[in-house]
Parts: structure tokens; C-alpha cells; sequence
């Protein structure tokens, strides 16, 4: 199977000049209804009991952590041009070298990163997730994120996002308070222990693992770690308390029975949580690529400040072009307008025509974008770790000060 697989990767990555297409990924989530934002027909939002559909995994081959749902819930599949479907999972795993140049696949055993748009109706609960030692002692990857709050879209009814906890309880290390709340399990008070940043559409935030947070409802593009681990700290959203499964789904049973509730304190990255100048140190906004401007366009930053993976915001003026050009593999989104990628057609919300996978050896070489519309032309591009290491870096702030991550 795999050297057939590997075949067809190669035939289809010639055939298409080393751009392959991607099916959309829809994840569903039962502990809070869609936003219903993402484009589906009406009505397809709902799935019965697996909750809604309330998240797009983008070029993902990273698996949903769901208690029902189909057992590839969260991987992207490639549709070749014999109408073939594969998962991208499988086709890295067999052709990574082919898919992903053979020097990155040499040092890196997949893509490692997972892109998503989250459409939720409310406020998602109080959690953080994982770093690398608290999540391989369960098996799983690390799972550090940033957020990019998309323009020109309804915000929701609760757009902004809690971010750590009070400076005064890790300068007086009274880590404890949290403590009640998550033995008690009854009510969403955790909150009070934690602060709110408006979501401002262009914007986003870069958040460190460990570090607590509750996502507000602005429809939110999300780069990470390919991973899906987590400990939910809220009990209740509104009037519903959630199973007390969710705090202790990614701790390891002994450490549960040892030490009880307190293990999740232990797992808290306290520094970065309790930084006063948090909103300094982790906002993130666009910031222009090096490279000159051209005539037709220009990209920028939007995911950066580590690493472990990067993303770009690419906008085409109507009828202009833009020459592309990148250091590895990516996959993308096109989020408004149409035109060509290279020889792609592509159109925004347009489930057939609206994500591309790009492999290493295309995305070195200059890639004519064509904007065939009459408004811009704005694609995300999603990078892996290592891949970027001219990003951006936040300076820290105060100035000259040490940032713990």
C-alpha cells in the first residue's frame, strides 16, 4: 500500500506542478453550539449527538480527540486528479520526501502544525493545554497556538478572551485559589481569577502551553502544535456543568489518583500567566514580509513569535499578480476573492477550490498569484516548524527583559 500510495503521490505531484488539493475538514464539538459562520448550508451545523460543526481543520493530519464521531474526524484528505481521495496523514507518511523536500523530512517526522477556523456561538471554557513533558507522559504532542481574529465578519455576542490569571497570584504564589473551583466543579468562577483582551479583528495573540485561556466567539483562524490535548478548568458554561472527564482527559491516571485536582496546577506555565504585561508580550498584529513591496500586492505576517511554526497573510489587488515565493512546504487558505494559483484555480468559500497543499520543491520556486476578481485576493499560508526562521519575534517588554516561555 505504501508504494502504491507513493506512486500515485508522485504521479499527482507532477501532473499538478507540485500543488495538490485538499478537501475541507469539518470537526465537531458538542459542548457549544456553531457560530454558523463558515459558509455550510443551513442547517448542516447541527449533527445530532456529536453536537455541531464548529471548527475547519485546514490541511490537517493531526486526528480530532472526540468521544463520538467517524474515526478520521480531523484529517485532511487529498483529492487527486483521478477523483482519488487520500488522507494527507497517509500520504505524508509515505511520500513525506516527495511532499515535504527531502532534507525537512530527513529532520521532521510529519508537518507538525494544525491549522483551524473556530466558529463558536459562546464563549469557550477556561482550559489550557499541555507543554512536551506534561504531554508525553500521556502519549501526545505539546500544543502550542496563535490566533488571528478574521475582518469583516460578525464577532459574536461574547468577543474577547480571558488570558492567564492575575499577576498578584504568581508574584505571591498563591497558586491555590484556582484550587476550589476545580474540586468543587460547579460554576464558571474560575473566571474571576483571569483577565479579558478584546478581540480586534487583524489582530491575534501567540499563547504559550500551560497557559490558561478562554476563547471568545470572534470567528478565529488558529495556528498550533499538531496536537489536541487539554484540560478544561471551567465546570460550567452557562446553566450546563460539563463531565469533570474533560479536566483529567490528558492526565495519567496515577498522577489523578495521587495527587487529585492539584496535578493541574502543576502543569500551569505560571510565568507567562501571570505576566502583567501579557497583552505586550503575546499580541500579535501583521507585520509586513522583508521582502519589497510589489505592484500587485505584499504579504505579512501573521502567525510568528516562535519556531514551532508560522503563517502568512497574502493579499492581490483585483486584477494584479503577486510573484510568490517561499523556504518549504505549506498548505492554504483562500479566505476572500479568486483568481489562479500558479495553474489553480481557486475561489473563497468555493469547499472544491478554496485550500491547496504546496509542496517544498514548488513553494522554492516563483509561483505566479493571479487576482481575476474585482476585490482583493487574501490567502492564509500555513507553515511548519523550522521552516521560518527569518519571522517575526515580539521584543520583549519591558525592554531588555527576559521572556519565559
Amino acid at each position: 500500500m505504501t508504494n502504491k500510495m507513493r506512486t500515485q503521490i508522485a504521479a499527482a505531484l507532477d501532473q499538478d506542478q507540485g500543488i495538490l488539493r485538499l478537501e475541507p475538514t469539518w470537526v465537531a464539538r458538542s459542548f457549544i453550539p456553531s457560530g454558523q459562520r463558515m459558509g455550510l448550508p443551513e442547517g448542516a451545523y447541527n449533527v445530532g449527538e456529536r453536537g455541531w460543526i464548529t471548527e475547519r481543520w485546514l490541511g490537517s493530519t493531526t486526528l480530532a480527540i472526540n468521544p463520538i464521531g467517524p474515526p478520521d474526524e480531523g484529517l485532511s484528505y487529498l483529492r487527486l486528479s483521478n477523483d482519488e481521495r487520500v488522507a494527507l496523514k497517509d500520504a505524508v507518511e509515505s511520500a513525506g520526501d516527495l511532499i515535504m523536500g527531502v532534507e525537512y523530512a530527513r529532520t521532521h517526522s510529519g508537518l507538525g502544525r494544525l491549522a483551524k477556523i473556530l466558529d463558536y456561538a459562546d464563549r469557550i471554557s477556561f482550559h489550557y493545554h499541555q507543554d512536551e513533558a506534561a504531554a508525553a507522559l500521556v502519549g501526545c504532542n505539546a500544543k502550542e497556538e496563535a490566533y488571528y481574529f478574521l475582518e469583516d465578519v460578525d464577532l459574536g455576542p461574547r468577543p474577547e478572551t480571558f488570558f492567564g490569571v492575575h499577576p498578584s497570584i504568581v508574584e505571591q504564589q498563591n497558586y491555590d485559589v484556582l484550587l476550589p473551583h476545580l474540586v468543587d466543579w460547579q460554576d464558571d468562577a474560575i473566571l474571576k481569577h483571569s483577565r479579558a483582551y478584546r478581540q480586534i479583528p487583524g489582530e491575534g495573540f501567540h499563547v504559550p502551553s500551560g497557559v490558561p485561556h478562554a476563547p471568545g466567539t470572534a470567528l478565529t483562524l488558529e495556528l498550533q502544535e499538531d496536537s489536541d490535548v487539554y484540560a478544561v478548568l471551567q465546570a460550567a458554561i452557562g446553566n450546563q456543568v460539563g463531565p469533570k472527564e474533560i479536566l483529567f482527559q490528558f492526565i495519567r491516571p496515577e498522577d489523578q489518583a495521587q495527587y487529585g485536582e492539584r496535578i493541574i496546577l502543576d502543569q500551569i506555565n505560571w510565568p507567562v500567566s501571570g505576566d502583567p504585561y501579557f497583552y505586550e508580550n503575546y499580541r500579535t498584529e501583521p507585520q509586513p514580509v522583508a521582502a519589497a513591496p510589489q505592484k500587485g500586492g505584499q504579504e505579512f505576517w501573521v502567525f510568528y513569535n516562535t519556531p514551532k511554526f508560522s503563517g502568512k497573510k497574502l493579499v492581490v489587488k483585483p486584477e494584479q499578480r503577486f510573484t510568490s515565493q517561499d523556504l518549504g512546504i505549506y498548505n492554504l487558505l483562500v479566505w476572500r476573492g479568486q483568481g489562479r494559483f500558479a495553474d489553480q484555480p481557486i475561489v473563497a468559500g468555493d469547499f472544491e477550490r478554496d485550500e491547496l497543499l504546496i509542496s517544498h520543491e514548488r513553494a522554492v520556486q516563483p509561483l505566479v498569484v493571479e487576482n481575476t476578481g474585482r476585490e482583493d485576493l487574501i490567502i492564509f499560508k500555513f507553515f511548519g516548524p523550522d521552516i521560518n526562521p527569518d519571522a517575526p519575534q515580539i521584543s520583549p517588554y519591558p525592554p531588555g527583559r527576559n521572556l519565559e516561555i
